[in-house]
């Protein structure tokens, strides 16, 4: 883990850099703030756990969440200023890493992303971005993923299996479930005065371990083949033990 070592203990290797990025934002009113950094962090730590080498920095538990403002505790960096930190957390690593990848955990972080990605590329800086998609909460078997947003059953889930003393069920309710552009258009606010974009029922503990195991292994999946198309040397793959 970068935070825990020391600068000489890093000098006779660069690996490659995976950055959890989430945001702190209201995710109704029963899950907690940080819900999209939790769920970044475990993927990472996952990624980190199945591939060798592999760094994994500290996660940042802010992004671009102007679409939650109106609800008490959400922080927002807002995408120009994403972008720019994206782009000199990277450039600042020369040293450090062969290269970045960016586990994303919350879907209103991906324009400045991809806006730094293709600064990034422009100046030889390879960065690979992830994050989860509804056809991966389909394959877990989530009922009505595509309907999905913010704060319903899939988040519900993930939470119950990484946090479940910080998931207050008894406050989940239904929300509306507006298409994507709707949400970018008028923000949560004016949709959903609870804030939740879907429904949270049904879910579940092993769901959600469920979930987790099928974002890890895309992300896997997706980081190994970016590597090869890049012509950098991939990690190498851990063998796991799944029934331990």
């Amino acid at each position: 883990m970068l935070g825990r070592a020391t600068w000489r203990e890093l000098m006779n290797d660069r690996p490659l850099l995976v950055l959890p990025l989430g945001s702190t934002e209201q995710h109704g009113p029963h899950l907690p703030l940080d819900t999209d950094t939790r769920v970044a962090s475990a993927v990472a730590r996952g990624l980190a756990d199945r591939l060798d080498p592999v760094l994994l920095g500290p996660a940042m538990p802010y992004g671009a969440s102007g679409e939650h403002a109106g609800f008490p505790g959400t922080v927002s960096l807002g995408t120009q200023v994403l972008e720019r930190v994206i782009v000199e957390l990277v450039r600042s690593v020369d040293d450090t890493a062969r290269a970045v990848m960016v586990v994303n955990g919350h879907g209103g972080n991906a324009a400045a992303l991809m806006s730094a990605r293709r600064i990034l590329a422009g100046e030889g800086r390879p960065v690979h971005l992830w994050a989860p998609t509804t056809a991966l909460a389909r394959t877990a078997g989530i009922p009505a993923a595509d309907h999905d947003l913010h704060a319903g059953r899939t988040e519900t889930s993930l939470l119950l299996h990484l946090a479940p003393d910080l998931v207050r069920l008894n406050l989940a309710t239904a929300g509306p479930s507006p298409s994507l552009d709707e949400l970018v258009a008028q923000g949560v606010a004016a949709l959903s005065p609870t804030g939740v974009l879907g429904d949270p029922a049904g879910a579940s503990a092993a769901e959600g371990a469920r979930l987790l195991d099928a974002y890890v292994d895309d992300a896997v999946e997706r980081l190994l083949s970016w590597a090869r198309r890049q012509g950098i040397t991939p990690p190498a793959a851990q063998s796991m033990d799944r029934s331990a």
